[in-house]
């Protein structure tokens, strides 16, 4: 109720966090007026290629899931679900595992996979489905797909003069991450479990949703079987372009390891979704259903760009992350580096924009305390996805396809980050 009430749309969350941290670079770093304009202005088309790729994992991933093949295997897969609760369990565990092997996939499939079990068990609440799905993403940073991990284990990356090369086996492969992770994949079922309903309560999937996009009339094939038409139902030219595209990632893996990002993950669910429809018309129809839900996308995005060019050119995220530092000793800076990660997620809810912000402040100040270098960068990529259970931003191309808005979902999200919290407060400070 306190979140339907006082948490607004992310559009406008978006536009109150830009005038918050305006002013409070004016008033708390030395910059003017005009220069805060300036380092607005500067980032805020900082990241159009980071939304294209947000919008190709919407658009691309809705594709593919609403070709006939992946369709009927996920409606087999929600069908394992006899009932509301174990509904709820089965999306939360299935978001969290597939987040965990590709954030990507795990946030497109989890949204679509939620809504399967929502059009089949009768008596599910669709908004607490969904938020089941998005609480899953909770897993992503110490999985396969983690930004932070990933970014310091890469040469050439911001933050290897100063901290040095930090392999995979001191971050993703350790004891902590691994009480972390199981501890999650454990406990959130669980808690959206314990967040179910009353039955009076139930908020149903709305009819309008079921009606599937391939019922809606689509054009006939013309009797006279034109270049142009014989070109627009080719299966022959899409299977052409799909051998084109997987012998490029045959020797993209072959040569670079087994290397999976935002980009990859798209050309995959590019090329399979192609591949699944038959043919190029029919590909572009689906395209066309799902390129409604990337409005919030592309809108929101530059805002947020514009918000971690202030953070970066003000110095604001360095007097953040050092107010942290201050109180800090060898045993509560972990703790404490991931409570300013969190925060400064509201204004940079990005994990590659973390590594960036908070690198040169957390990783000298670690060493200085004698951490290792490992939990310390561990503990900025919990920090992130911690906090996205109460930034709306990573909700987004989920919402988009549940066609629900952020405060149907984000009091249960509210609650699951009160939870999960303990969970990264002892894994970064016991083990």
């Amino acid at each position: 109720m306190i979140v339907q009430r006082f948490l607004p749309d992310p559009f406008v969350f978006a536009l109150l966090l830009t005038l918050i941290l305006f002013v409070a670079g004016i008033i708390f770093t030395p910059h003017s007026t005009l220069e805060m304009v300036q380092f607005w202005g500067n980032g805020f088309w900082n990241l159009l290629a980071f939304a294209m790729q947000m919008s190709l994992i919407l658009v691309t991933g809705h594709a593919l899931a609403s070709s006939p093949l992946v369709k009927r295997w996920l409606q087999r897969l929600a069908g394992v679900a006899k009932t509301p609760t174990q509904g709820v369990i089965l999306v939360t565990l299935g978001s969290a595992v597939a987040c965990l092997l590709n954030w990507g996939f795990g946030l497109i499939v989890g949204a679509l996979f939620a809504r399967e079990v929502a059009k089949r068990v009768k008596g599910s609440d669709y908004r607490l489905l969904i938020a089941s799905a998005y609480i899953g993403f909770l897993t992503w940073h110490g999985g396969f797909s983690g930004s932070v991990p990933l970014l310091a284990a890469t040469p050439g990356n911001p933050m290897q003069k100063t901290a040095g090369l930090i392999p995979l086996t001191q971050t993703i492969f350790t004891g902590f991450n691994l009480f972390i992770t199981v501890a999650l994949l454990i406990v959130l079922p669980i808690m959206t479990k314990m967040m179910m309903p009353k039955p009076h309560e139930v908020v149903s999937i709305d009819p309008r949703l079921l009606v599937e996009e391939e019922s809606a009339p689509t054009e006939a094939i013309p009797a006279e079987k034109t270049f142009a038409v014989r070109m627009e139902n080719s299966r022959i030219l899409t299977l052409l372009i799909v051998i084109l595209g997987y012998s490029y990632l045959v020797y993209y893996f072959a040569t670079k390891g087994f290397k999976v990002d935002v980009n990859t993950v798209n050309l995959i669910f590019f090329l399979t979704g192609l591949l699944l429809h038959g043919t190029p018309l029919s590909y572009m129809r689906a395209v066309a259903n799902a390129a409604k839900g990337t409005a919030g996308i592309l809108i929101q995005f530059p805002f947020y760009a514009g918000i971690q060019g202030m953070m970066e050119s003000s110095g604001l995220g360095g007097m953040i992350t050092n107010a942290f530092i201050s109180i800090s000793n060898q045993h509560t800076f972990p703790f404490l580096a991931f409570l300013s990660s969190g925060l400064i997620n509201f204004f940079v809810p990005s994990g590659g924009g973390h590594w960036v912000v908070q690198g040169p402040f957390i990783m000298p100040a670690a060493a200085k305390l004698g951490v290792d270098p490992g939990v310390a960068a561990m503990a900025i990529a919990y920090g992130e996805a911690w906090m996205n259970m109460a930034q709306p931003f990573w909700a987004l191309p989920a919402l988009a396809i549940a066609g629900l808005g952020v405060r149907d979902i984000m009091g249960y999200c509210v609650t699951t980050l009160l939870v999960s919290g303990v969970i990264f407060a002892v894994g970064l400070s016991f083990f």
